[in-house]
């Protein structure tokens, strides 16, 4: 697919989301969108899944009916198959194709839409949505599966005052979206995870200071994949501990050619659901992903799972946390004699990750400006994990504005155990190199330039500096980046021999034009201003 055709084919998406958006915020009808792309992939998957098992019966899935001899033979023996391959089943009269036919009733123009010609499909769709999940109980699958489709209540009136109304609404997007062609069957091609991805960012853009929650810009994703990747084609694990929609954790695998196994957490709930998605979504088996729901910090999910190769992170800026000191005996945090404050949870986020890191990993965390300078308890964590640990392996300042809800300008941390640059930490300032918006964002030649210069790590004149970790004693862990970068640009030098000279010639010409308005003021025998 070329990349006209992805773009129209978003634009087609955005354009049917747009079908349902009425009064609603962008993150209401963010989730009824998304949650029926999604049951049509599921759909989908499941009608191709089953037709290749039907091969050598010679009969299509759809095709099966009550009235099919051995009918429920053939299900049960598929069910059996979908629930260990693709983790979850759907009956053929479930799937979505037929039910936006049945919704579409005898209208022949979507454009048209005649409420009186639907069907009802309203209470046939919730129980099928509910089924996908119960069709999961008891199997692996069941947690992957819980509860995901718990926001798109199709009774709200936000879709409708009427029953009618909200069955008409959904009729229709249901039918636009069964004539829009996935290529599911063409498994080299990911059009509907990169439509799902431009649609979680369309969203993300409308939805304000809330898309922190959920939405890390790709170019910002793109840093974090390709540093956590570097030297590397094939990762055991990939972990976000603040995962969002998850994709920061989808970026990631894209710089490799494989990922065992992906991790994450997320303390929203309606974000939770929209991870699990994009990762099913996405092709990753559910066998090959844990996404748990709970506060990070608080109740950490993956506590006694092996250490990670790869973690990224976008948490919230200087989010507040408990700080309870009971924590102080947390493995996590224990050693380093300060937990972060209570109103500032950045390196409680850090001290989190770094837990659990790998002896050969890297990690890389967004963080606010802030977390480079402060003192207190973040001064003697910052010189903690420099001077006793040696895991700081670089800074990287990026531009304001560059993330949705925020004009603040942020950096990147990235931190190793085993370094093979022990004596130095590289700093980056990206924070002018960028393209500018209603929100601002790095071109791909900055991406580059940011990525070559942490890999090789370049000293280049007011753009990056390798500082030895004497400098960084001697700043007292200060690691704000004009420390070591210097962008002081000299102003240019001024001549007052010159000034002093055009300053006599404009008094001369000052005086001759005085002269002659005091000689057309006598001419017109009126007084003079002078």
């Amino acid at each position: 697919m070329s990349e006209d055709q992805k773009r129209v084919l978003e634009q087609q998406l955005w354009n049917i989301a747009n079908t349902l958006r009425g009064k609603m915020n962008a993150d209401e009808f963010r989730d009824y969108i998304l949650g029926f792309i999604f049951y049509k992939y599921l759909s989908e998957k499941m009608e191709i899944f089953a037709n290749d098992i039907l091969k050598q019966d010679k009969i299509k899935f759809r095709e099966i009916t009550p009235k099919t001899a051995q009918a429920n033979d053939f299900l049960e023996a598929i069910k059996e198959e979908a629930l260990e391959k693709l983790g979850y089943f759907l009956r053929p009269e479930e799937l979505f194709t037929e039910v936006a036919k049945r919704g579409m009733g005898n209208n022949e123009d979507i454009d048209q839409f005649d409420e009186s010609k639907t069907n009802f499909i309203l209470e046939d769709l919730q129980k099928i949505l509910t089924n996908i999940q119960l069709s999961t109980m008891g199997t692996e699958s069941e947690e992957d599966f819980d509860n995901l489709f718990e926001d798109m209540d199709l009774n709200s009136t936000k879709l409708g005052k009427t029953p009618e109304a909200r069955n008409t609404i959904i009729a229709k997007v249901l039918t636009h979206l069964d004539k829009i062609d996935f290529k599911l069957e063409n498994t080299e091609l990911d059009v509907l995870g990169d439509a799902y991805e431009y649609l979680i960012g369309q969203f993300a853009s409308g939805a304000g200071k809330k898309a922190g929650e959920f939405y890390t810009p790709q170019e910002v994703s793109k840093i974090l994949a390709k540093i956590v990747t570097t030297g590397k084609q094939k990762l055991k694990s990939v972990y976000d501990p603040t995962c969002g929609s998850g994709s920061l954790l989808l970026r990631v695998a894209r710089e490799v050619k494989d990922v065992a196994m992906f991790y994450g957490q997320e303390m929203n709930r309606t974000t939770y659901n929209l991870a699990r998605m994009n990762m099913i979504l996405h092709g990753v088996h559910y066998r090959q992903f844990d996404i748990k729901q709970e506060d990070t910090l608080e109740y950490p999910q993956h506590i006694d799972d092996l250490p990670f190769e790869a973690i990224v992170a976008n948490p919230p800026f200087s989010a507040k946390w408990s700080a309870n000191p009971i924590f102080t005996s947390d493995d996590r945090f224990s050693q380093y004699g300060k937990l972060a404050p209570a109103s500032k949870a950045d390196f409680a986020f850090v001290q989190h990750m770094i837990y659990h890191l790998a002896e050969n990993g890297t990690m890389a965390i967004v963080l606010p400006h802030g977390a480079l300078f402060r003192g207190g308890a973040e001064q003697h964590i910052r010189k903690f994990l420099i001077e006793n640990k040696n895991y700081l392996d670089a800074v990287i300042g990026l531009p304001e504005k560059i993330f949705f809800g925020t004009d603040i300008p942020t950096c990147i941390m990235v931190f190793k155990k085993c370094r093979e640059n022990p004596k130095d930490v590289v700093f980056i300032d990206a924070s002018q190199h960028f393209a500018k918006g209603t929100q601002n964002y790095l071109r791909q030649e900055d991406i580059n330039k940011i990525i070559n210069t942490y890999q090789n790590r370049i000293t280049e004149d007011k753009y990056s500096f390798v500082a030895s970790l004497e400098q960084i004693r001697e700043n007292d862990y200060n690691l704000n980046i004009p420390r070591y970068v210097d962008t002081f640009e000299e102003e240019e030098e001024i001549d007052l021999d010159a000034v002093s000279n055009k300053l006599v010639d404009l008094e001369k010409d000052i005086k001759t034009t005085e002269s002659e308005i005091a000689k057309f003021c006598k001419e017109l025998n009126i007084s003079t201003p002078f």
